[in-house]
């Protein structure tokens, strides 16, 4: 029997409105999880980014504070050029801070309004000329306690602790995102046997009209399709909203020295999307597979 388009559009409308509630039931676990996969992707990109100034031999980033005395300035800026330790130092001023800062948010104009070069720190980027531990932890600790110093990062110490954040809520979130998953999936496959199910009168007819297995699996495997994608869809959206949210609450930190690397840019947003859009259509069309391999013989 030939495939109609029609009738695949109105059965497979038709299939939704039945059962609109395990619809709802099914899209919203869609949602949650796929949400939460996408912000374990989001975080793991994030750190991707926080680790992106230490590069080019770089170890060690002193974070002077944005009041700081230009006489702090220059007393921190000597005793770098006369380290035996220190290879080489590289003074960022706040214009030069302002330019890598419109980089990294250059998709993200709301956090370019709420900043201005002068709330930005000048920093030093430090490459020692001994990059072990030790030599790294006793710069640190005297450049920690000069004047008009904030703060001393270090390429160990901050990319190990951002990994061992990351992987803890990486492994929270995709625990918590597999469960619901699984609960999608076992939604959208009861839905399509629900809609089976209600109608297997019809489709004992139309087996002996001469209808073919896959004739009658479309509407049922397009209607778990649909709702993945519009799970995925609406995911997308969420992820969106929260990387805007998070967006506008760093634009007022304390710390935006720090954070503006730890930032997710409107392109990662979407790359990110992109993949539990893909998930939610993979989901749906597993899960009406099985159903209809499994009930069509109703």
């Amino acid at each position: 029997m030939a495939l109609n388009l029609d009738y695949v559009a109105r059965e497979t409308a038709h299939n939704l409105r039945r059962n609109f509630t395990l619809t709802i039931a099914a899209l919203l676990t869609v949602v949650v999880s796929l949400t939460l996969v996408g912000i374990s992707l989001l975080v793991r990109q994030a750190t991707t980014n926080a680790a992106g100034r230490f590069k080019g031999e770089i170890e060690l980033i002193v974070f002077m504070f944005p009041t700081a005395q230009q006489s702090q300035i220059d007393a921190v800026q000597a005793s770098l050029k006369n380290n035996p330790e220190v290879k080489r130092a590289t003074f960022v001023d706040k214009q030069q801070a302002y330019v890598e800062f419109k980089q990294l948010f250059k998709d993200d104009p709301a956090m370019l309004d709420y900043t201005t070069p002068d709330i930005l720190p000048t920093s030093f980027r430090v490459v020692p000329v001994n990059p072990d531990f030790q030599s790294i932890s006793a710069l640190k600790t005297v450049y920690g306690k000069q004047p008009g110093v904030k703060k001393v990062a270090s390429a160990d110490d901050t990319i190990k602790a951002l990994q061992k954040v990351t992987t803890k809520i990486n492994t929270g979130v995709l625990i918590a995102a597999g469960f619901l998953l699984i609960s999608a999936l076992m939604l959208i496959f009861n839905t399509i046997r629900t809609a089976m199910f209600a109608r297997r009168r019809e489709i004992e007819v139309m087996k002996l009209v001469g209808a073919t297995n896959w004739f009658i699996r479309i509407p049922f495997i397009l209607e778990g399709l649909i709702q993945g994608v519009i799970g995925g869809a609406l995911a997308f959206g969420a992820l969106g909203i929260y990387n805007r949210f998070l967006t506008t609450q760093l634009a007022g930190s304390d710390s935006i020295q720090f954070f503006t690397n730890f930032v997710v840019g409107t392109s990662d947003v979407i790359n990110s999307g992109l993949v539990v859009l893909l998930l939610g259509a993979v989901v749906g069309a597993v899960a009406s597979g099985l159903a209809v391999g499994r009930f069509l013989d109703v």
